[in-house]
């Protein structure tokens, strides 16, 4: 029988899967492209061997996520020749791409079963470089050592002294290590000199666990979470009598321009923090929605600011405009960057135009304001700092050039700039922005008087700098660090925002889902996540009010890989085992659906059982629907409301032509 060729779906995985998340080692891609992962499958599963995603094989075990291996790969920095270790054969899969880079390649696999079908199926494939043992690969093993590098495919709580041994002078090992079997830490240790080590945290991961002598004890094993499966066993399906229970105590509503929010706005009361989220960020009716509760809480609550998922600086366009401040039209073009459809549409432009029309008849200082708290724009940030000081300090201004300069190589690409900077091929500039934003904090008593908003704004945009050239060194290796800087960072500025309006100011935030509902009610808090809704509910308590969005099926506005063009996709109806496909059930197509103030009891303690719930962002993958899109809560502690649309519509992005002739100061132009 002839086997399929699926050399067409291994480049695709590699360019989408690997390359596009930043593995960038020529060795480690070639690699990629050639090994077969299907045929160290078992059969029933080769369908789904380029899917992004651990998958399961013989004796309850995995094999990892091809980004991981990819990734773990070039993070021992192989440049061919070298003798490799790995602890954790599995299916052979990983030994099999290091074969292709290094000379030699041995591996060892406690159990036996797996360690006999992965030398099959090596010296099947003529990998004729790779030695497998059975045995207990937290000893490594001695008789070939040293070894230029060791990979570990297993979590264990420590990292094993006998592998460290096994290290030449200025080898690297790369080892997940965790105090629990949940979620691991990868470390890569670099043996200096015969007794001195270097370690560094390069990402969260989840592993199945390091059995053995300097490992997890054997009898530990039996009911011990495994490496990262989408589909937990124990959430349960949609049931009837839950649906029920939902259409009997959900509000429903027939239209948005309709909708009676006067019982959403009595249950908010006086909160000084609305966050209102979303499930896509490219779904019209969500920011429709988000929208008309935001103009219900200006006018009738008094709320003060609004500030967004956004950049700083392209957001402050849009607030010079609101507020009619009396500021030259930049040269530049707000929201231009990947995604632009993300703000650059209809309905933020519709809720725009009503703010700056809202605010015209009130005083300066009673104006609601609109902000950015994302941290994107370390450029254009930069740009915005230097003009502020050559206007009211020319000498701070070239002092600022001169260590903003570090940067200036990398602004077309700043990802590019963590990488280089992680790798030592060019050197990090963080001494630089720090010292940077620490002059600016400095002058802040010379420079308030003259003009606190203009302050504020270049301020706000050296904390950007500052935490983003921290931000793009993370996000090389997929960190939590990363995320929760970003998500930090969003926090500490609404926090700024908050202190600068006074102790009277009220904020509406608007965000994904994914920040501005509770974590530690969602699987982020396995991997030590955090987010802005977390951080609220912590600091402000019943003060702070959490809304989410829903949706069945419908259109949404996404791209299929970063920086791809926008396009409009068809969203796949619900999953069985998800929250969606009960609020589907319930048979109400609109609704909303408290959940702090939820009058019956036994409705959320059924909710309360962990489901998944479906998360679009910018990219939308419906081929790997429920590996890249679902994750596990606990929807009661994650909301305080969730808003529920059974068929949504992708947003609307501007056209050019719409905006020709609007005014050089219209924050949405050319």
């Amino acid at each position: 029988m002839k086997t399929k060729d699926l050399s067409g779906q291994r480049d695709e995985m590699v360019k989408h899967q690997i390359a596009a998340r930043g593995v960038r080692d020529r060795l480690v891609l070639d690699a990629m492209r050639t090994v077969p992962r299907e045929a160290f499958l078992p059969e029933t599963m080769s369908e789904f061997a380029y899917d992004d995603t651990p998958l399961p094989i013989a004796a309850d075990q995995t094999i990892s996520q091809p980004y991981i291996v990819a990734f773990m790969v070039e993070a021992i920095g192989l440049k061919g020749g070298e003798t490799v270790l790995e602890i954790g054969a599995g299916s052979g899969y990983a030994a099999a791409i290091l074969a292709q880079i290094a000379e030699q390649v041995y591996t060892v696999e406690r159990i036996e079963e797996l360690a006999n079908r992965a030398a099959e199926m090596l010296r099947s494939l003529n990998y004729h470089n790779v030695e497998v043992r059975h045995g207990d690969g937290t000893l490594g093993w001695p008789e070939h050592a040293p070894f230029d590098a060791i990979i570990v495919a297993a979590g264990g709580p420590t990292v094993p002294e006998s592998l460290k041994s096994q290290l030449k002078i200025g080898g690297r090992l790369v080892i997940p290590v965790g105090s629990t079997v949940s979620s691991q830490e990868l470390v890569r240790i670099t043996r200096v000199s015969e007794s001195k080590y270097r370690s560094e945290d390069i990402a969260d991961v989840r592993f199945v666990p390091l059995i053995g002598e300097e490992g997890w004890k054997v009898k530990q094993e039996s009911g011990l979470v495994c490496a990262a499966t989408k589909m937990p066993a124990r959430i349960p399906e949609v049931e009837p009598v839950l649906s029920q229970l939902i259409a009997e105590n959900c509000e429903p509503f027939e239209y948005i321009e309709t909708v009676d929010l006067q019982p959403l706005l009595e249950r908010i009361g006086d909160s000084r923090i609305v966050l209102i989220g979303e499930s896509s960020h490219g779904t019209s009716e969500f920011y429709k929605m988000r929208e008309l509760i935001t103009r219900e809480l200006i006018e009738k609550q008094g709320f003060t600011f609004v500030g967004i998922e956004g950049d700083w600086p392209d957001a402050a366009r849009i607030d010079h405009y609101v507020r009619h401040f009396e500021y030259p039209p930049s040269e530049w073009t707000a929201f231009a960057r990947f995604p632009t459809w993300m703000w650059r549409n209809r309905e933020v432009r519709d809720f725009v135009d009503w703010l700056r029309h809202y605010n015209a008849d009130l005083n300066s200082d009673q104006r609601v304001a609109f902000y950015g708290l994302d941290l994107y724009s370390l450029h254009r940030s930069i740009h915005m700092i230097l003009e502020y000081l050559t206007d009211v300090d020319p000498e701070t201004a070239q002092v600022a050039r001169r260590r903003y300069g570090c940067l200036t190589p990398w602004e077309s690409d700043p990802a590019t700039y963590g990488h280089a900077a992680l790798t030592g091929t060019y050197k990090s500039c963080e001494k630089e922005v720090i010292k940077m934003l620490t002059d600016l904090l400095e002058k802040r008593t010379a420079y308030t008087p003259r003009d606190g908003e203009r302050y504020l704004d270049a301020l706000q945009n050296a904390k950007l700098v500052t935490n983003a050239e921290k931000y793009y060194r993370m996000m090389y290796y997929g960190s939590r660090a990363s995320w929760n800087l970003r998500d930090g960072h969003m926090f500490a500025t609404l926090n700024s925002l908050l202190e600068h309006h006074g102790k009277q100011s009220k904020a509406v935030v608007w965000a994904h889902n994914s920040h501005v509902g509770n974590a530690n009610a969602t699987e982020m808090s396995y991997r030590g996540e955090i987010n802005i809704g977390q951080l609220c509910r912590n600091q402000f308590g019943n003060a702070c009010y959490a809304i989410g969005f829903g949706t069945h099926t419908g259109t949404v506005a996404a791209a299929s890989e970063w920086n791809g063009p926008m396009e409009i996709k068809d969203i796949v109806p619900s999953l069985p085992q998800s929250y969606e496909r009960l609020f589907h059930e319930s048979g109400h197509s609109k609704f909303l659906l408290p959940l702090r103030y939820q009058k019956s009891r036994k409705l959320l303690d059924e909710l309360a059982a962990r489901r998944l719930q479906r998360a679009i962002g910018v990219i939308y993958r419906p081929e790997t629907e429920l590996a890249s899109h679902y994750f596990e809560t606990c929807l009661p502690d994650q909301f305080d409301e969730l808003i529920w649309f059974d068929e949504t519509t992708a947003v609307t992005p501007f056209q050019t032509s719409e905006l020709v002739a609007t005014p050089d100061t219209y924050p949405f132009g050319l």
